[in-house]
């Protein structure tokens, strides 16, 4: 398979007349961000969109990134790969009015001044909110087991009289 190198801005509305497809790749390198998220991660992320209409004449595009990261797991501190699929479906607005009339499976992607979108800040951000929260390995795979974790004993609170017992005496009276 060729690596296609995909362009950074795109016209939804010219590419969704002409039914367009594109297969190819983008540049980690050019995604800072992601980069500075992961330890370390394939030098290109592998792209298949298409742009089209629905039958109410709504623009949309689809479509499909897929990348591997290595991450750094937080119970045991050691590395691991995590493979990164993400399935994106967005509709080019201009503005905020039409973005409520947009269907849910859509989600709104604002276009530029020249009715553009720029598709590699977009996947950069679709990339980056896939990544977990709490990078972990599955526990089969993590060196650290339940029975190596100990978190100590916690000493029982000694009691504290209750600065309301007072107020309490002086109802009696």
């Amino acid at each position: 398979m060729d690596k296609v190198k995909l362009p950074r801005l795109i016209d939804p509305l010219k590419s969704a007349m002409k039914r367009s497809t594109y297969v190819g790749v983008y540049s980690t390198s050019l995604m800072e961000r992601f980069v500075g998220s992961v330890i370390a991660c394939e030098d290109n992320v592998f792209m298949d969109v298409k742009f089209l209409k629905d039958a109410q004449s709504l623009t949309y595009f689809l479509g499909t990134a897929t990348t591997q990261a290595t991450l750094l797991c937080q119970r045991c501190n050691h590395e691991f790969s995590h493979p990164i699929n993400v399935e994106f479906c967005f509709s080019p607005v201009q503005g905020t009015d039409t973005e409520e009339e947009l269907p849910e499976a859509f989600e709104p992607v604002e276009v530029n001044d020249h009715g553009e979108i720029d598709l590699l800040q977009l996947i950069e951000d679709e990339l980056i909110l896939s990544l977990p929260i709490v990078a972990l390995h599955a526990e089969e795979n993590c060196s650290v087991g339940p029975d190596d974790m100990t978190f100590g004993i916690i000493e029982p609170e000694q009691e504290r009289k209750n600065p309301f017992a007072v107020l309490k005496e002086l109802k009696r009276d």
